[in-house]
């Protein structure tokens, strides 16, 4: 399925005017191999998927352990703070390469979903947390799974949208099947003091990792040492100058950046030399999609971690764990084939016109939920129609930072700027968790008014930097 959409997106690229060129067909839609590329994306899944499936039935096994709703949120968003923590020292010894990352990550994985299963067993509630913080060093995989599918070593730029369009899919995957895994789970019971409702969860991903660490140690090739050593470097068509974003005929001039083909690799400058050449609008760019990842996984997370606990304390909804898993799920399900399309049009279509489709829709989804929250009318609908947009508009723009980011800025910049999304990302997860858990607490007018709030502030850098935010398509 992967290598269909991959092939039908590449004909629709390259059915479009001044994109026939034999450069830009070696270079610029260049892939890593199917099979490591297929091992990297199910990585991604599988890593969505340990992350999303206690959001059901956390809140209930830390209550059951003597927690609180708070402390709920801690074991969400946890994983995140402990995985930032991990990128330094793994960045500096992994050069440039992921195998390491990735046996690294299913080997903590595996440890971190048996003694979160096991605190069950231990009645000892801080295993919970000792189990997510071990997770979250298989969690620094993220990270990985975004810089290989911007890497411009081994993925061309009018490919890199496309591949991070299929990370989201592992998002929609994840934030589907999660929850609602993890509530059917709870519908085990609680017969057996190893395996019921609470710890099954984590036995089943601890397996899920001992198998696909198998499969990486058979089938995944690392980035060869020859691609490593190949710099691209920025070359102009001979063409009379024009200004920057103007048009000749129908093909789009774009930055100098944006156009690339390979070359030998000539000494690595300093990095104050690197520094000095970002220019402010590039600053700007690099701000601006750093804020937009930390606010659309700050917005998902408190949701996702909001969602079970609202309703169970709603009158009118009254949900269990499994209720919960299933309207989240739902959620994913229902916003699943816009993702798919997606595949096809970000091809086609501008980061920067997909970054503000989706930071629209949700918006939207904000507001009307202040709606029904001031009306009073919370029902198993309108909760649903605000879920919906939140999630598929929240979702989207993650489609672009990390993409729009590796076209704008230079080669070498690749891995810092995966590691700035992957930060602000993970501060979003954590503080967003937290609020989420947080949410009834602190009054949920107050809970969605901080994130309109923070999505006006994005607003306002998308609007001031939309210029600087043009890039090549794909």
């Amino acid at each position: 399925m992967l290598r269909q959409l991959l092939a039908r997106a590449d004909l629709l690229q390259r059915s479009a005017p001044g994109n026939d060129s034999d450069e830009l067909s070696g270079e610029e839609f260049k892939l890593p191999k199917m099979a490591s590329l297929v091992i990297v994306i199910a990585y991604n899944i599988m890593l969505q998927l340990s992350f999303f499936i206690v959001i059901s039935s956390s809140s209930k096994y830390v209550e059951y352990l003597g927690g609180n709703a708070t402390f709920s949120g801690i074991v969400i968003g946890i994983p995140t703070l402990i995985s930032g923590m991990a990128l330094f020292p793994m960045t500096k010894y992994d050069k440039g390469r992921y195998t390491m990352a990735l046996h690294i990550g299913c080997f903590t994985g595996f440890l971190g979903q048996v003694a979160y299963a096991m605190a069950y067993r231990a009645n000892f509630l801080y295993l919970i947390l000792i189990g997510r913080c071990l997770s979250g060093l298989s969690f620094s995989g993220f990270m990985y799974c975004k810089r290989y599918c911007t890497d411009p070593s081994i993925v061309g730029i009018r490919r890199r949208t496309t591949l991070s369009s299929w990370l989201v899919i592992g998002q929609a995957l994840g934030m589907t099947l999660g929850p609602f895994l993890g509530g059917a789970l709870y519908k085990v019971g609680f017969q057996s003091a190893i395996f019921n409702g609470y710890t099954s969860p984590g036995w089943v991903m601890a397996i899920c990792h001992l198998i696909f660490w198998l499969v990486v140690a058979r089938y995944f090739e690392d980035v060869h040492t020859a691609e490593m050593n190949t710099e691209l470097h920025e070359i102009t068509a001979p063409t009379p100058p024009v200004e920057e974003g103007r048009q000749i005929g129908d093909a789009t001039l774009v930055p100098p950046s944006a156009q690339v083909t390979r070359s030998q690799s000539p000494p690595e400058e300093p990095f104050t030399t690197q520094l000095s050449k970002i220019t402010r609008q590039q600053w700007g760019v690099i701000i601006c999609m750093c804020w937009f990842s930390m606010i659309c996984f700050f917005i998902l997370g408190s949701w996702e971690a909001n969602l079970p606990v609202f309703g169970a304390i709603t009158h009118t909804l009254n949900w269990s764990p499994f209720t919960a898993g299933n309207f989240i799920a739902l959620g994913g399900i229902t916003t699943f084939p816009f993702f798919l399309a997606n595949i096809l049009f970000a091809r086609r279509i501008q980061d920067r016109h997909l970054l503000a489709l989706g930071i629209g829709l949700g918006l939207c989804g904000l507001l009307v939920f202040v709606l029904i929250l001031a009306t009073g009318k919370v029902v198993y609908g309108s909760l649903f129609v605000c879920w919906w947009t939140v999630a598929l508009g929240f979702n989207l723009p993650t489609t672009v930072t990390l993409s729009l980011l590796s076209k704008q800025l230079p080669p070498e910049w690749t891995r810092r700027a995966s590691m700035a999304i992957q930060y602000s990302i993970y501060v979003g997860r954590l503080t967003g968790a937290i609020w989420g858990g947080s949410g009834v607490a602190v009054g949920m007018i107050n809970f969605v008014g901080l994130e309109i709030g923070l999505v006006g502030v994005g607003g306002v850098l998308f609007t001031t930097l939309w210029r600087n935010l043009k890039t090549k398509t794909g």
